[in-house]
């Protein structure tokens, strides 16, 4: 049809009419059925598409016919059908040669239809159309050709071509008529499938939204009362269709308490009188629980306006109610727990306005939390120095600036808003959100005004004396430290009085304890009456003072001790009309180098006090260089606490020293056990050096405890020792002989060590006899029970023993040793020795000589007719027991 060139003769003419006219009519019958299958086609790349252009090309001698589709969203082809006869070169089937037509896309209209009778000639127009459609056929042989537009809704999709090999100078209306019949039902066919495939991909995005949404989709016809549930609604209450229907209604699912509420909103909306139905209510599902639900609906009207349709979705939001009411219950008890605890509370912004106060909090500041509500938290929490009541950062807003937590360190003075004051201690903590970034702070804060009251008392009484109102011996040390340090800087002078008073334990005595405490404020008063005010007067304890006197040399400080031991001298004390006069003994030393510490201080101190009292009472004595009395006090001092330490340590030792009988052989061993001291050098110390100090401070008990109890564990241990045993002798302090524990701990010994008390000889001095006769007479009788033997030591220092001899019930006279190591040359020390030998016997006793240090004193003694002889004549003192 499109290659048929006009010929010349007339016949032929007529011939070719005849012909042509068939040949259309079976093509228009082709072109109308093919139409009609393209517009029932079932994809864009059906099977029948390259047949059916194939029958056309053959049917309507067509050298090539050919389609080309687009994509629908992009400027590319999409797939190309097409058939190829002689003449035309099939390359004008590839996409590559086709991309030619891309640019006519755009152009092209639903109307577009394009001949070329001569494609070489339309290759050189300036119509952009017509030359690129005319190049493109040109090049692969084409001669004539026509191009129909397939269009949808206004857009290119595809291009119908049918071209000949040879130009054609005239072409039939039949012929560009069917292909536009052609394109026109391509285009319906696309059209169709774009819906379908546009309809499956919305009913799969819907389907995929809803399951992804887990929202369960409900559509309510108000007409026929019809509810339909999504296949998730369904299952998110598992019910089925069946079941919902059974029930009458989605009215009976909805819970007892949110129905009317329920049917409130949803009258409310149908009204119109909300956009939109909204509501979160429960639903009964299928095994009877109760679920949580968030609905949204939407009425949609007919056209007279009244509600026909209703779609709504409902999603179940059973855990986030799980999760609100957890957080309900956490926000309750976090209330609870603001308003019930003691600190005030304060929440702020990241800018420092006030969010919420408790209870606390409002009573500290004088702010209610409706008054203190986005206010700075500056103006309600105003805080200064306790001391320099300077202004003080507010805690809350440091916190925020530096994020970190601050916690005051000592307390702050708060103003409250009425004015008041009040004490506080704070702790300030910035707050952060879930990335971290600061979102606001709290302030916790407490009063400490009745605490830091009590602290301020403790102190006082810490460091005071309640009895007196005078600052007590540790806080006396205390301020004694900074001054003895000035003092050996040569920075200042000071002085220190130590004072006893002489006539205390008579009042205490005589009128109680309460009038002793009374006596001791009115005595700690009238002393700190008699010092400037920067000296320091302190009770050390008992009826003994302290006195620190500042900027004072030891000769000012004598003169102020002496002023006031006048000053107590004459005062009267009166107690239920009884009038007392009191004294007091007054030591003053200076504080200089010379003294260590404190402790050596105040050592130093208390003896020159003593000292005072052994020379009379009611005097004052002062400090001496090379004081003689006062060292000997101190080292005495010095030694009770090295003694202290060494019971504590063990280390004392027993040594043993025989004793001879001079008058007959002895049946036995006959020996005094000495005890000795191993210094903390190791060294050996002899009994003279710390017998006095140990006296002085009451610590011969309990030496002599340890020397009874390490002495039988020593002959218990010993069998040999036992059997060999005539008379074993322990000395015994005059402090023990009052001590009714002490004797009590003898019996208590000898009855657990089970030893022979027979065999023990204690020795008692003479002097501490004759001092508490009836005492020392009632232990020896105790012990003389149990058999225990006695001797007196060191007979002959006090003469007027003679007259209690006789009744005295010891077993042995021990005559000192000052008398026998000088008896050889002098004749007065002879003649105590025989006369003192003579009492002895005649009393029944037996004698016994100490210091009898060679032969020479041994013979005489023994020619004088003494019983027994003990010194380094006899024998060393050798050790039997190390500790």
């Amino acid at each position: 049809m499109l290659d048929g060139p006009p010929q010349d003769q007339s016949t032929a003419d007529s011939s070719d009419t005849g012909h042509t006219r068939q040949t259309a009519s079976i093509l228009n019958a082709l072109v109308i059925r093919i139409a009609t299958q393209w517009q029932q086609l079932s994809c864009m790349r059906d099977a029948s598409l390259p047949v059916h252009l194939q029958t056309l090309r053959e049917t309507g001698d067509i050298d090539a016919m050919f389609l080309v589709v687009f994509a629908s969203h992009e400027d590319v082809i999409e797939h190309v059908v097409g058939s190829v006869g002689m003449g035309v070169d099939a390359g004008l089937l590839q996409h590559s040669s086709l991309n030619a037509l891309l640019p006519l896309r755009a152009p092209l209209t639903q109307t577009d239809i394009l001949t070329q009778p001569d494609t070489a000639a339309a290759s050189r127009s300036s119509n952009h159309l017509q030359s690129a459609v005319g190049q493109l056929l040109h090049s692969h042989g084409a001669q004539c050709g026509v191009l129909a537009s397939v269009m949808i809704e206004g857009v290119c999709r595809g291009i119908l071509v049918a071209c000949g090999r040879r130009p054609a100078m005239r072409w039939q209306e039949d012929a560009v008529d069917a292909l536009k019949l052609l394109a026109a039902s391509y285009a319906g066919a696309l059209l169709r499938l774009d819906s379908r495939q546009a309809l499956a991909h919305l009913q799969e995005r819907d389907q995929l939204a809803w399951q992804g949404a887990n929202e369960g989709l409900w559509d309510l016809d108000l007409k026929a009362q019809h509810v339909w549930y999504s296949p998730r609604w369904l299952a998110m209450l598992g019910y089925d269709p069946a079941q919902l229907q059974q029930l009458g209604g989605w009215q009976v699912l909805v819970h007892p308490d949110d129905t009317q509420r329920v049917r409130d909103l949803l009258r409310e909306h149908l009204q119109g009188r909300s956009p939109m139905f909204v509501s979160e209510h429960r639903l009964r599902n299928a095994q009877g629980q109760w679920v949580w639900v968030s609905g949204w609906g939407k009425v949609s009207l007919d056209e007279h306006g009244q509600p026909r349709r209703m779609v709504g979705v409902d999603r179940d939001i059973s855990e986030r109610k799980s999760f609100e009411d957890a957080l309900f219950k956490e926000q309750q008890s976090a209330q609870v727990t603001l308003r019930s605890i003691g600190d005030g509370v304060i929440t702020t912004d990241a800018q420092c306005r006030v969010e919420y106060l408790n209870p606390v909090a409002e009573q500290l500041t004088g702010w209610s939390l409706s008054q203190a509500r986005g206010q700075l938290v500056t103006e309600i929490f105003r805080g200064f120095h306790e001391e320099t009541c300077e202004p003080l950062e507010n805690p809350l807003a440091v916190a925020i600036r530096r994020a970190q937590a601050i916690k005051s360190v000592r307390p702050t003075l708060l103003i409250r808003r009425d004015s008041n004051e009040l004490y506080i201690e704070s702790c300030a903590t910035p707050i952060r959100d879930g990335v971290g970034r600061i979102s606001g702070g709290v302030l916790v804060f407490h009063d400490v005004s009745e605490s830091r009251e009590l602290n301020r008392k403790l102190s006082y009484h810490a460091s005071h004396d309640i009895l007196t109102g005078l600052v007590n011996r540790r806080e006396f040390e205390a301020r004694l430290e900074p001054a003895l340090r000035s003092a050996k800087a040569r920075e200042a002078v000071y002085a220190l009085c130590y004072v006893d008073l002489d006539q205390f334990k008579i009042v205490n005595d005589n009128c109680g304890h309460s009038a002793g405490d009374a006596l001791l404020g009115q005595v700690g008063a009238l002393l700190k009456s008699r010092v400037r005010w920067r000296d320091t007067v302190a009770r050390l304890g008992g009826d003994e003072f302290g006195i620190l006197l500042e900027g004072c040399s030891l000769e000012d400080a004598l003169g102020s001790a002496e002023g006031m031991r006048e000053a107590l001298g004459q005062y009267k004390f009166v107690w239920d009309e009884r009038v007392f006069r009191l004294g007091a003994s007054i030591g003053v030393v200076p504080l200089s180098d010379q003294n260590e510490d404190v402790v050596g201080l105040l050592s130093a101190a208390e003896s020159a006090c003593a000292i005072a009292k052994e020379q009379g009472r009611d005097r004052v004595y002062g400090f001496k260089e090379n004081d003689i009395g006062l060292m000997r006090r101190r080292r005495e001092m010095q030694w009770a606490a090295q003694l202290n330490q060494a019971l504590e340590e063990g280390r004392f030792e027993i040594y043993r020293q025989f004793i001879q009988p001079l008058q007959h052989t002895g049946e036995g061993l006959h020996y005094e056990l000495l005890l000795r001291l191993r210094d903390e050098q190791g060294r050996i110390v002899a009994p003279d050096q710390f017998i006095a100090a140990a006296e002085r401070y009451g610590l011969m008990p309990a030496i002599d405890r340890w020397m009874i109890e390490h002495a039988l564990a020593w002959l218990v241990s010993q069998a040999d020792e036992r059997q060999k045993l005539a008379m074993c002798a322990i000395n015994l302090s005059g402090q023990s002989l009052g001590d009714e524990k002490i004797l009590e701990f003898v019996i208590d010994r000898f009855r657990s060590s089970g030893i022979d008390a027979s065999k023990l000889c204690f020795e008692i001095t003479e002097t501490a006899a004759i001092a508490s006769l009836a005492q020392a007479q009632r232990f020896i009788e105790a012990l003389k029970a149990l058999g225990c033997r006695f001797a007196l030591d060191d007979f002959g220092t006090g003469l007027s023993s003679f007259g209690y001899l006789k009744h005295f019930p010891v077993d042995y006279l021990k005559i000192d040793g000052s008398f026998v190591k000088e008896m050889l040359h002098d004749p007065i020390d002879r003649e105590m020795v025989r006369s003192i030998n003579e009492i002895g016997h005649l009393t029944g006793k037996q004698t016994i000589a100490e210091f009898a240090e060679n032969a020479e004193i041994i013979q005489m003694l023994r020619n004088l007719g003494v019983d027994f002889a003990q010194g380094y004549g006899v024998g060393m003192p050798q050790p039997v027991i190390r500790s």
